[in-house]
């Protein structure tokens, strides 16, 4: 699996997909992206880690849940690497019910601006936790963001509609400084709605495409990792 990737477009930077121990929440209905665990993740963090040179002075660290569910070693490294490579600026993801842990993180990496970047999938409350089962239980937008620089976003669930989506991409642009547009692709635990997504390539998609504060993936190997080499 590619664990090391540059992205190009928008917002430059390079990301690493570090193995964690595993997302301590584990109830969203849609992901299974806690499988992604093993016994030698910190040798597997060091090989996607090396790989960084520092382009752009960004670096953007994803993993199979939030922050602090990487190990202690791999932090460490981390800041190793963001040190000796010239970066500057770390964005960091983090599950809504671990926002108290994030002053301790900034503390850690203190030399550096460090962003963090909230799954939330929807602002639509009964979607996002009728559906979607994320356990933020806050239905204000401006309580929700002002712990996150970034966000999250899903699209292609069934029960999700056109309009929601035009919404949420509204309201997490009014809130957040950029917004990432994940299309939902099939996995263990979900299946994409295909109608919906059709509705979101016709409709939407042309007229966001080129806004610089908007990431789309299409595919959930777009950014480079995660796809097999």
């Amino acid at each position: 699996m590619k664990r090391y990737g540059v992205i190009e477009e928008k917002n430059k930077r390079e990301i690493v997909l570090l193995q964690g121990s595993g997302c301590k929440y584990k109830r969203c209905s849609f992901c299974d992206y806690y499988l992604d665990v093993g016994e030698q993740s910190y040798e597997l963090n060091c090989q996607a880690l090396n790989q960084v040179r520092g382009h752009y002075g960004i670096l953007e660290v994803v993993n199979s849940g939030s922050f602090d569910e990487i190990d202690s070693k791999s932090m460490a490294k981390i800041l190793e690497v963001a040190k000796e490579r010239g970066v500057h600026t770390l964005i960091f993801e983090c599950h809504y019910l671990y926002r108290s842990k994030i002053a301790k993180l900034k503390e850690y990496f203190s030399d550096f601006r460090v962003k963090l970047k909230l799954g939330l999938e929807s602002f639509d409350y009964d979607f996002r936790e009728g559906v979607l089962k994320k356990g933020i239980k806050i239905a204000s937008p401006k309580e929700i963001a002002k712990d996150f620089d970034e966000a999250n976003f899903l699209i292609g669930v069934s029960s999700q509609s056109g309009e929601m989506i035009k919404k949420d991409i509204a309201l997490g642009l009014e809130h957040f400084e950029r917004i990432c547009l994940n299309v939902m692709c099939d996995n263990s635990k979900m299946k994409a709605d295909r109608g919906v997504i059709e509705i979101f390539l016709k409709e939407i998609y042309p007229q966001i495409k080129d806004n610089p504060r908007i990431d789309i993936l299409l595919e959930n190997t777009d950014f480079g990792i995660g796809e097999c080499e």
